[in-house]
């Protein structure tokens, strides 16, 4: 019985506190706090007397009693459409890094392209306490944005950048990377053009796209057979089987549009299954510009998109807000076209006809 009375009795993480670090690093518990909550303001010796001391001790800070101490939870939240495309986790990597420097925590959720869903995990972090939020793209709706209203919390759009948006946003302009595609696909000779991309009714930065899409090719006096817009998920599968879905209609496209990298790179794939030669015989261009793009066969033509830069972007302007500094409500963010091997002139009509037929 009097072991286990000493057992009870032992200190644990729970009965070490703040001023119990102070005193093993030194310092006063103020300097211990601003530490916690954002070390880059605290010298070098301090850190790494009370990091130490940290260890030593075992301390764990109650993050849940400092945020009703302070009024502050030092979290940051932010909703993402999927992690499964790289494109999103580049810009959470660098989104979490900026926030970590400046001493805010991230809590992260994901949406799967559906606005319900995103409404409900916005919630969800709001009733958490977050301090901010990052969200993706722009459509949602009335309630969703009246509810950041009434909360009062600072929010950023990302992955978007239009100069007459009524809220925040940061990344770059969607139409002009289409017309870029366009115009390097029609000064090839390409004429029939081709379009596998993701649900516009989802996904308004989709919608931009292949609305501007329709427009480049219009300014070129051409249009876009709508059988030849296939719209689809995102995965390696879904890039195969919508170039099976194309090479099966009469008349064939010389050229295809992924909506990203990771449908590319499905194009790519099932051409070279089926002995389609890229570029000879189908030129294939892709938007995101993922790690793998360059090292595949062909290397694949794309828009680099500035992943990192939009989350670092977004942390500077949610950072900025909470404390109390004036920032530009919109920033604008380069895309770069990225041209390789897989797109080339147009085959001939005569070439163009053999594609996916007994001669490949």
């Amino acid at each position: 019985m009097e072991n286990n009375a000493k057992k009870r009795q032992r200190p644990g993480r729970a009965n070490i506190k703040l001023e119990d670090v102070a005193i093993h690093a030194g310092v006063s518990p103020a300097t211990v706090s601003r530490f916690l909550n954002n070390p880059k303001v605290v010298s070098e010796e301090a850190k790494k007397r009370i990091k130490a001391a940290i260890a030593t001790l075992g301390y764990m800070p109650h993050r849940a009693a400092r945020a009703l101490a302070s009024n502050h939870s030092r979290t940051i939240g932010a909703v993402v459409p999927t992690l499964d495309n790289a494109i999103f986790s580049r810009q959470i990597m660098a989104f979490q890094n900026r926030l970590a420097f400046n001493g805010y925590t991230l809590l992260l959720a994901v949406s799967e392209y559906d606005a319900d869903s995103e409404f409900q995990q916005a919630r969800v972090l709001l009733e958490h306490g977050v301090e901010a939020l990052m969200l993706v793209g722009e459509r949602r709706s009335a309630e969703f944005y009246s509810l950041l209203t009434r909360v009062g919390v600072p929010f950023v759009n990302t992955w978007l950048y239009r100069s007459d948006s009524i809220h925040p946003c940061c990344g770059f302009i969607h139409d002009s990377t289409q017309q870029v595609l366009v115009d390097h696909l029609v000064g090839l000779g390409h004429r029939r053009l081709s379009v596998i991309t993701g649900q516009p009714e989802n996904n308004d930065r989709v919608a931009t796209r292949l609305n501007a899409i329709v427009a480049a090719l219009e300014s070129h006096g051409l249009d876009l057979d709508p059988r030849c817009v296939i719209n689809t998920h995102y995965s390696y599968a879904d890039g195969r089987e919508a170039l099976r879905r194309l090479m099966a209609l009469d008349e064939q496209p010389t050229a295809v549009l992924a909506g990203n990298d990771v449908l590319a790179s499905g194009v790519l794939f099932e051409a070279h299954s089926q002995g389609i030669d890229v570029p000879g015989h189908l030129s294939v261009t892709g938007f995101g510009d993922l790690a793998i793009s360059e090292h595949l066969y062909p290397p694949l033509t794309t828009i680099r998109t500035p992943k990192e830069e939009i989350g670092e972007a977004a942390a500077d302007f949610l950072i900025a807000r909470l404390a109390g500094r004036e920032t530009p409500d919109r920033t604008e963010l380069p895309a770069r076209f990225c041209l390789r091997a897989s797109t080339g002139p147009a085959a001939t009509p005569a070439l163009a006809h053999g594609i996916g037929g007994d001669g490949f």
